[in-house]
């Protein structure tokens, strides 16, 4: 796989402002290995093989054990290795970036509510839409994961 353009350069602008609304989620009182979670999840949902790589790493970083990794895309059936409100940001994350399929239903958002505030619950969300966003962008300009650069 070639990486077809560096967006960064090109749009540099367009890439500050998305970094901007990843700062604003930094700034967020999600935990960030919750967030990353988060991206992880969505990141397989969405097949990006350079944020797979970016946060498998991050979470690894974070002291997350490889065998809970392992199990981010079956977390339902991972029993309590995932706490309540990960099993809670996973379901939503899911939900969300499958919203052409699910339409975001009201039992997930009763599901979401019952362990998030509201400003939480919408900072989750943008944390969402922003790594759906990465991803359509590291997918369609083929960027290239660590992984593949180091072998």
């Amino acid at each position: 796989m070639t990486k077809r353009l560096d967006y960064n350069q090109i749009a540099p602008n367009g890439a500050k402002a998305l970094g901007s609304v990843y700062g604003y989620i930094l700034q967020s009182n999600l935990p960030p290995a919750l967030v990353e979670l988060v991206y992880l999840r969505v990141s397989q949902i969405n097949n990006c093989a350079y944020c797979l790589d970016m946060h498998t790493r991050d979470l690894i970083k974070k002291g997350m054990p490889v065998e809970k990794l392992a199990l981010v895309q079956a977390w339902e059936e991972g029993g309590t290795l995932f706490s309540e409100t990960e099993r809670a940001a996973l379901a939503w994350a899911e939900s969300v970036t499958r919203v052409a399929q699910t339409g975001v239903p009201d039992d997930a958002y009763i599901a979401a509510r019952q362990l998030f505030g509201e400003k939480d619950l919408v900072d989750l969300t943008i944390a969402i839409s922003l790594m759906n966003a990465y991803n359509r962008m590291a997918i369609s300009f083929r960027n290239t994961p660590q992984a593949a650069i180091a072998s």
